[in-house]
């Protein structure tokens, strides 16, 4: 079985059918597999480090090991209660795939222990992943993937937490917030309560924009995100000066290159969401655009259509493995694709 929406997601989280005996929850974004790993596991027990009715498992641990698996999924409770097998991945191997996928369905089909559960956590698991097909085809087992939070689910995911707090932001502060925050949920979670407690849990008050940016003070990111906006509107000095800027400031190259990359991807973004009918405000907004920056985001996206775009990831990409992997100049690196993103821009018309 595959589950894929938000809300089903999470009604099967808090309160799985005790027909399902399987899952493997996979994505990119390894902080979100492990939250929400963590909220099934405890619907099984309470108590995660219970030596006798849970077994956390590593891909190390079961590598040309088939029998260490078998052993914890056959393991009947000592104490009472139901059994736990957690299997967390740090990467994707095609031997261990294909035996978790055998296992797997040995289990979802009740061949070992009928009341034990197993929960296997990985990274992006490809369509070809015989354990993603098992996980998605056995009637006793379901697949859920974990895909980067949209912005309207962040901006939730903020007003939840800091409601619990008894805290909140106005409309306008939330939406200059959620554009700040990185879209790992593991940060997430940190800049929101570091947030809360900026603001005083407890203490009822609603931030606006202006107090927030005594909370934000100046982005140590600024400077690149600067860079890539003048770029990608094709202005070659301002993106040259804002990358120098911030590389004096401390910041790496490394990082120039993924701050074009995250702004290739909004323009990205934009593109689709007006491709499937919502207005350019709606694209903007739904695409993390900040509002002071709106206008010339789109701009940027009446030209940079979705063709252009792909041309110039892949020299994103290329750039992205060489600041980490060539031993080149890696400030030459970052720049000459400030420019070449700037040249092209410009020959869009921009």
């Amino acid at each position: 079985m595959i589950l894929s929406k938000r809300p089903e997601i999470e009604r099967f989280l808090k309160a799985p059918d005790r027909g399902i005996r399987a899952a493997v929850i996979h994505g990119k974004d390894r902080s979100g597999v492990a939250e929400r790993a963590e909220i099934l596991c405890r619907t099984v027990t309470p108590d995660l480090t219970d030596p006798f009715n849970v077994t956390v498992l590593t891909d190390s641990d079961i590598d040309g090991d088939e029998a260490r698996l078998e052993e914890a999924l056959t393991a009947l409770s000592m104490m009472g209660g139901r059994r736990l097998v957690r299997v967390r991945l740090s990467a994707e191997k095609t031997s261990i795939d294909k035996m978790l996928a055998a296992a797997l369905k040995t289990h979802a089909e009740g061949g070992y222990n009928p009341d034990a559960m197993l929960v296997i956590e990985a990274g992006p698991l490809g369509r070809d992943s015989a354990l993603r097909k098992m996980a998605e085809k056995e009637a006793g087992a379901v697949g859920i993937v974990c895909y980067e939070d949209e912005t309207g689910d962040v901006a939730r995911m903020t007003r939840e937490a800091l409601a619990a707090d008894k805290v909140g932001l106005t409309s306008d502060a939330l939406d200059r917030f959620v554009a700040r925050l990185p879209r790992e949920r593991g940060l997430m979670r940190q800049e929101i309560e570091r947030l809360a407690l900026f603001i005083g849990p407890g203490s009822g008050k609603t931030l606006d924009s202006d107090e927030l940016d005594r909370h934000l003070g100046v982005e140590p990111d600024a400077s690149l995100q600067d860079a890539a906006l003048q770029a990608f509107g094709a202005r070659a000095g301002p993106a040259q000066s804002g990358l120098r800027r911030a590389l004096a400031e401390g910041e790496s190259s490394v990082m120039a290159v993924r701050q074009a990359a995250l702004h290739l991807g909004k323009l990205r973004r934009i593109n689709i969401l007006q491709a499937s009918g919502a207005n350019a405000k709606e694209a903007a907004k739904a695409a993390g655009v900040f509002w002071k920056q709106e206008a010339e985001m789109l701009r940027q996206a009446r030209a940079w259509r979705l063709e252009a775009l792909d041309e110039v990831l892949d020299s994103i990409n290329t750039a992205d493995v060489a600041t980490k992997t060539t031993g080149l100049p890696d400030q030459l690196i970052a720049e000459r694709l400030l420019l070449e993103i700037a040249g092209r821009a410009r020959r869009l018309g921009l």
